[in-house]
């Protein structure tokens, strides 16, 4: 199977997304006087992550819309009824905090660099394309992407394999001519795999083994997830004919 793209995952993939949101909301709960209500910081960005995974699902599910989980996001989270326009006020002093905070991961522009001669580049997010695109703007990378497509406009979201297919079809290629790369096991790494891509799931915590004893998900029928603690790995996981990277160790 010859690779000749790779699809990328954004948040906690090319982007810190979980450093910047829990610096951003630390600095923004402090310039809201919030920090006391919620017994410590940690427990506070706890409460904020797990509302957000919950208000996140239902915008996948098709319950509501990317504008109204932000502001459900922010109602739940102080536990008051807001106007909409007092939510989306909210969220944006958040993330002014948040976008101070936004960093690439430290092996992101090596491995593009690496790959920008032996393969095409595109983006398949489960966010909206005016939050990603401006993101990879404002980071330096857009330019590294032929094509940027989100769940928000789509209409489909990871992991449904109609998301993956859209992500092909925009690069006219078949999956089986196409990597993902992705920091979700299940959402990227099963996701991808079931449709046909080659799936690459980056897990920055792992070293040897996976931590909780858990094995990478392999989808019925199809070559599962490779496994990786960095993306200097991705090359040698590709075959690309580059000099950089290390064989990996997950297989």
């Amino acid at each position: 199977m010859s690779i000749s793209a790779v699809v990328w995952d954004v948040d906690d993939t090319l982007f810190d997304y979980t450093t910047a949101d829990r610096v951003g909301m630390r600095g923004h709960l402090a310039s809201e006087g919030l920090l006391g209500g919620f017994g410590t910081v940690e427990d506070a960005l706890v409460r904020w992550r797990k509302i957000t995974d919950e208000q996140w699902a239902r915008f996948a599910a098709g319950e509501t819309s990317f504008e109204n989980q932000r502001r459900d996001r922010v109602r739940v989270f102080v536990g008051e009824e807001l106007t909409d326009a007092a939510a989306d006020a909210w969220f944006a002093r958040y993330l002014g905090h948040y976008e101070a905070a936004w960093a690439l991961f430290p092996d992101v522009l090596p491995v593009l660099d690496a790959l920008a001669a032996s393969h095409r580049h595109a983006v398949l997010s489960n966010s909206s394309l005016h939050v990603q695109e401006r993101k990879l703007r404002t980071l330096g990378v857009r330019d590294r992407f032929e094509s940027v497509l989100c769940a928000a406009e789509l209409g489909v979201s990871k992991p449904d394999a109609r998301a993956f297919r859209a992500a092909c079809d925009a690069l006219g290629l078949a999956p089986h001519h196409v990597a993902y790369v992705g920091d979700h096991p299940e959402i990227d790494g099963r996701g991808a795999a079931e449709a046909g891509l080659m799936s690459v799931w980056i897990d920055r915590s792992a070293v040897s083994a996976v931590p909780d004893g858990r094995t990478p998900p392999q989808a019925e029928g199809a070559a599962g997830p490779h496994r990786i603690a960095s993306l200097a790995e991705l090359p040698a996981v590709l075959g690309a004919d580059t000099r950089f990277g290390a064989p990996s160790t997950f297989g």
